[in-house]
């Protein structure tokens, strides 16, 4: 039976291929949260094995034409994938419809034509490299995995919902990543995901079943064993999120500033529940404060006024820099560290910007053609050169992450002192109630992982919560309730190896797939040479 329907699939043409590869790329994205139903990569990828087996070249044309039909069905593959994927990113420019309606489509089509590129680099990579059986599947892998480590840096990178996240939605199965991290784990989820196409031909289908239950039970294995013997003791700050959910729509509202201000204050303010202590630290969400703070005392008199003797307020907030000279202001998408006093004690600002949400990529092409930010400042926003840890209270420092930051699996290096959690505030209110928010969650919570620090992650309409360094949600809010979360924050732990072994774990895992990969497309043509 599976025989017959891979040939079936194999033996398709025109539209027929073009459909089916982009459902299977929109059927793997609900690998993705909140569904996180990862089995339709069983069927996804397999799927796309035997379309790329279908794809068949022209001997006589060129290399590039050669792999034209292979790269073709990966692009609508990731075209699938992404707009199933990222199809809410449109909902950002409707808050603003009346100047930003009209690039709806370029978000919600646009992108993902643009992101499908990677993918259709995968699979003429992997077509590249193609033998039989088991040969193929690992060029695949090796394809993929090349392709979502490009992802996360060519033009600034996104590796927004990496493939590698579909093998890794509950904590038990997030513990890997603190060894191989997330690029190994991309590479290493399409080889497992990819193994039924072996089903149709069953040769080395002993083998790659082995392989793949291998796999499989190591990384469920190390998990259990990870989290079996997880010693971590609440040894840290009592800290406070703050959820106000304001609409985006009124963020900024000249005339809702001061209610949406006593809003965020009264939440702050709010007697523990259930016995609890007194929050020591509070974090509001990313640009909480609706005014800039350093030309507006009477917000810091108001913050003074409710934080009490000892406590410290972690905001995102608008940082404004005056160089002086007759120059324009510089503005700064920024965490202040405010004491009882309403003394700013220190500050951090965002490193890693979002083109177009925060900038303009090529700005003197772009603006004359009317293009601007979405969050529309003056000349922008402008990036830090540096990331620096942060400074909270005595014995208390933090990383800071700004809104997308959190979902970089790499260079999140920093000065200063060392961190004893991750502080990430976001805005996710401007995309609604859609998958957004979750994908969002899910890429913060994997860092806590990777970096062994407990998580504080503060949204303006959720998903706030704390989160342990194992991955796993001590307290939090739903999307869209508006309320304060308190819990003592854990103590960071110890991780097996740092972020520069992840990375040569990563050329270590892509090497022996290629090498592997390349034995199988050797032994094909000495066969048949």
């Amino acid at each position: 039976m599976i025989q017959r329907l891979a040939g079936r699939i194999i033996l398709l043409s025109g539209w027929k291929r073009v459909a089916l590869a982009f459902f299977m790329g929109a059927l793997a994205s609900f690998a993705l949260p909140p569904y996180d139903f990862f089995a339709v990569c069983f069927v996804s990828f397999p799927v796309l094995v035997w379309l790329i087996d279908g794809a068949v070249d022209n001997a006589g044309a060129g290399p590039i034409r050669r792999l034209l039909p292979a790269a073709m069905i990966g692009w609508w593959f990731g075209f699938g994938y992404f707009v199933a994927g990222l199809w809410w990113i449109g909902n950002a420019l409707l808050v603003d419809a009346a100047n930003f309606a009209w690039a709806v489509p370029f978000a919600v089509l646009g992108l993902p034509a643009f992101l499908a590129i990677f993918y259709a680099f995968a699979t003429a990579l992997a077509r590249l490299l193609w033998s039989d059986g088991l040969g193929r599947v690992l060029a695949l892998a090796f394809g993929f995995g090349m392709t979502e480590w490009l992802r996360s840096f060519i033009l600034t990178g996104f590796p927004w919902n990496a493939i590698g996240y579909a093998a890794m939605p509950v904590p038990l199965l997030m513990q890997s990543s603190v060894i191989v991290g997330l690029l190994a784990m991309n590479a290493l989820a399409v080889f497992v995901f990819a193994m039924p196409a072996l089903f149709a031909g069953r040769r080395d289908l002993k083998t790659g079943l082995v392989l793949a239950l291998v796999l499989v039970g190591v990384h469920v294995g190390f998990g259990a064993y990870r989290l079996g013997t997880a010693t971590v003791d609440p040894k840290g700050p009592q800290v406070r999120i703050v959820q106000p959910s304001i609409a985006q729509d009124l963020k900024w509202d000249a005339e809702a500033q001061r209610g949406i201000l006593d809003r965020t204050l009264a939440l702050t303010g709010a007697a523990p529940k259930d016995g609890k202590s007194k929050p020591q630290v509070i974090v509001w969400p990313e640009t909480a404060i609706p005014y800039i703070v350093t030309k507006t005392p009477e917000a810091l008199k108001s913050i003074a006024d409710t934080l009490t003797e000892g406590q410290v307020l972690l905001a995102g907030a608008i940082r404004m820099e005056e160089p002086g000279g007759g120059q324009e202001p510089l503005y700064y998408n920024s965490i202040y560290a405010i004491d009882s006093e309403g003394e700013i004690t220190g500050a951090a600002d965002k490193v890693h910007l979002v083109p177009f949400g925060e900038y303009v990529p090529m700005e003197r092409i772009l603006r004359r053609l009317g293009v601007s930010e979405v969050v529309e400042m003056p000349g922008g926003f402008t990036a830090a050169t540096t990331r620096r840890s942060l400074t909270a209270m005595e014995n208390f420092t933090v990383l800071p992450l700004i809104c997308y930051e959190a979902i970089f699996p790499a260079g999140l290096s920093y000065e200063g002192p060392r961190a004893d959690a991750i502080i990430n505030v976001t805005n996710d209110a401007w995309y609604g109630d859609t998958p957004g928010p979750y994908q969002h969650f899910r890429q913060a919570q994997l860092r806590a992982v990777e970096q062994g620090l407990p998580l504080v992650r503060a949204a303006n309409n959720g998903l706030s919560a704390i989160v342990d360094p194992y991955g796993r949600i001590v307290d939090g809010l739903a999307l869209n309730a508006v309320g304060v979360a308190d819990a003592t924050l854990p103590a960071k732990v110890d991780v097996p190896v740092g972020e520069r072994t992840r990375r040569l774990q990563f050329w270590i895992v892509i090497g022996i797939i290629l090498i592997v990969t390349l034995a199988y497309f050797l032994r094909q043509r000495t066969r048949f040479g």
